[in-house]
């Protein structure tokens, strides 16, 4: 079988062109241009006035935001070719009431995913690489530590927005997050040797079967995994639950369907800027003289990056509060009264109850758990072929280099197109885009490996062999469906909280963002497992996760489908209630 170092790099140049092309063409396929938009679907700007005033006089209510920018646009239409270049860029930029509360909020999510980009890495290196651990050890925290965690989280979660505002709330969750990762890098790190039970574990591994190695592995590098977890809860907690629901507090539907899908351009930035950062301080540790322990003196600069970029966000969402959240051209200050009005408390048996009950909070968790199981799924699989495919670590490398960058190009183009595909298409559409992306690219590529020997002559006609041309496939699977989880699937998740109670909004979205995203995971992985037991490898049970996963897509359609009607009946009850 030809090795994959040996197939040219203009193949993969030409497949992942066409993994693009083929992703336009899905949306020129499932979006058709229908005749009137969705009544719920708020138009961004008039390009047509006519039809505009005339999908105007079906609606009975615009709220003050919506008045002023239609009133913008049509004047903006009036000057017809007369307007100029510059004039055309002012139209582009948002106001200034809309400038006021984005921009801290960009930057606020920039220094998040810079934080978490960092943490991500460092977690991975602290347990693999720890004293008797391994890669094995990540599956069992994710599955018996992380999600026992978010969840035992979301119950205090509940009980925080129970007896405090929004305010408190945020700085109750992620202050104690800078607290640890300053004491890990400063006090725990230095004295590990100290603080891990080595000779305990010892004795326990001698008493016990070899499979109790990776959890044994969790006791002896307890500090380890309790940092491995924290960073993954940063990443659920702080940036998808708090940044999210304060964004969806102060910002509305039809400002979040033009800048939401171009919040993800500040993830990558945040990555560039990480990555530099990360690089620059290898560097530095190269230079470190001897006796000195490089990787604590790393870990000291990487968490007061941490700290430096917690202490900003913090600095920056005090600002939002005094600022913006007072200021009624940004934020509808009635219409804020109300929600803290109509806030109830419920203990925690009601509030799982009441989040059971509600086929809406039901239908989003559908959605997350979904897009974890399925990615999941699909991305083992096609790592296991790339393995197979470059099994050289350089030749390994430079695959993923290619990947990563063909990755944040396509990312980069859905994100500046995903604004027009809101304003167009609205919602629903917007939100079948990813499962159709996971469904037909994970779908095809499991046939590659099902039917292998059929599809040899295709493989021969292209230059190369079924088995690169499977990791050819896988790649330009993960590639579409990260691009359109970033543009599109995210954006329209966060959509969806807009029109809630507070209640549903707060309790809903930590049941299903800190539990749901490491349930998807765990649950990918308990399928995977429980198959190769049965059926003894990865490759055998590649039928059966084929159609586990089109089984998976199907469910998530239909939520997504159900949960699409809510959501234009939640906006119209929404602004009659403005409206009265």
């Amino acid at each position: 079988m030809r090795q994959g170092k040996n197939v040219p790099s203009s193949i993969l140049f030409v497949a992942m062109l066409t993994a693009a092309l083929v992703q336009g063409a899905l949306f020129a396929t499932a979006f058709a241009p229908s005749p009137l938009l969705s009544r719920s679907t708020i138009t961004m700007g008039l390009k047509n006035p006519l039809r505009n005033a005339a999908s105007q006089l079906k609606r009975p209510f615009r709220s003050s935001t919506q008045i002023q920018m239609s009133d913008a646009a049509i004047s903006a239409e009036d000057g017809g070719e007369k307007k100029g270049f510059f004039q055309k860029m002012k139209s582009v930029i948002p106001p200034a009431n809309e400038r006021k509360k984005l921009i801290p909020l960009a930057l606020m999510f920039f220094c998040i995913l810079f934080n978490y980009t960092i943490l991500r890495d460092t977690k991975d290196v602290l347990m693999v690489t720890a004293p008797k651990s391994g890669a094995e050890v990540i599956p069992f925290i994710k599955t018996y530590v992380n999600l026992p965690v978010a969840i035992g989280f979301t119950a205090m979660y509940s009980k925080l927005c129970d007896k405090m505002d929004q305010k408190q709330v945020f700085y109750t969750c992620t202050i104690p997050f800078l607290f640890f990762f300053g004491a890990f890098a400063w006090l725990i790190f230095p004295n590990t040797g100290m603080l891990h039970p080595h000779g305990f574990c010892d004795m326990l591994a001698a008493a016990l079967p070899a499979g109790f190695s990776a959890p044994l592995s969790i006791i002896r590098n307890w500090s380890y995994a309790i940092f491995y977890v924290m960073a993954e809860m940063w990443g659920s907690v702080v940036a998808s639950l708090l940044f999210w629901s304060f964004a969806n507090e102060v910002t509305t539907v039809d400002e979040a369907k033009k800048y939401y899908p171009l919040f993800g351009m500040g993830a990558n930035v945040a990555l560039i800027f990480s990555g530099q950062y990360v690089k620059w301080v290898s560097k530095m540790r190269a230079n470190l003289p001897p006796g000195v322990d490089p990787w604590g003196v790393s870990l000291k600069y990487l968490m007061a990056a941490i700290i430096g970029g917690g202490t900003t966000m913090l600095g920056l969402f005090k600002y939002m509060q005094d600022k913006v959240m007072t200021d009624p051209a940004c934020i509808d200050q009635e219409k804020q009264q109300a929600k803290k009005k109509k806030k109830t408390k419920m203990g925690m048996r009601e509030s799982a109850k009441f989040l059971m009950n509600s086929p809406y909070i039901r239908d989003l968790a559908t959605l997350v758990i979904s897009y974890g199981m399925c990615i999941n799924i699909v991305e083992v699989s096609w790592k296991a072929k790339l393995k197979m495919a470059y099994p050289d670590p350089n030749a390994y490398s430079s695959f993923m280099g290619n990947f990563s960058s063909a990755t944040g190009t396509v990312t980069l183009i859905m994100m500046l197109l995903g604004r027009t595909i809101f304003e167009k298409f609205g919602w629903k559409k917007a939100a079948m885009v990813t499962p159709t992306m996971i469904g037909v690219t994970g779908l095809a590529f499991f046939a590659l490996n099902i039917f292998a020997p059929t599809f040899a002559p295709v493989a021969a006609a292209l230059g190369t062999s079924p088995l690169m041309l499977a990791v050819l496939v896988g790649a330009a699977q993960n590639i579409l469906s990260k691009s359109s989880k970033y543009s599109l699937f995210d954006p329209c998740k966060e959509m969806a909280y807009i029109p809630l109670d507070q209640d549903s909004k707060t309790k809903g979205k930590a049941a299903v963002d800190v539990i749901g995203n490491p349930l998807g995971k765990s649950g990918g992985s308990l399928i995977q497992q429980a198959l190769i037991f049965a059926v003894g490898s990865l490759a055998a049970a590649t039928p059966y996760l084929a159609g586990i996963l089109g089984v998976l897509v199907f469910f998530w359609y239909k939520a997504a489908n159900s949960l699409g009607d809510q959501f234009e009946k939640a906006m119209e009850a929404d602004a009659a209630t403005a409206a009265a």
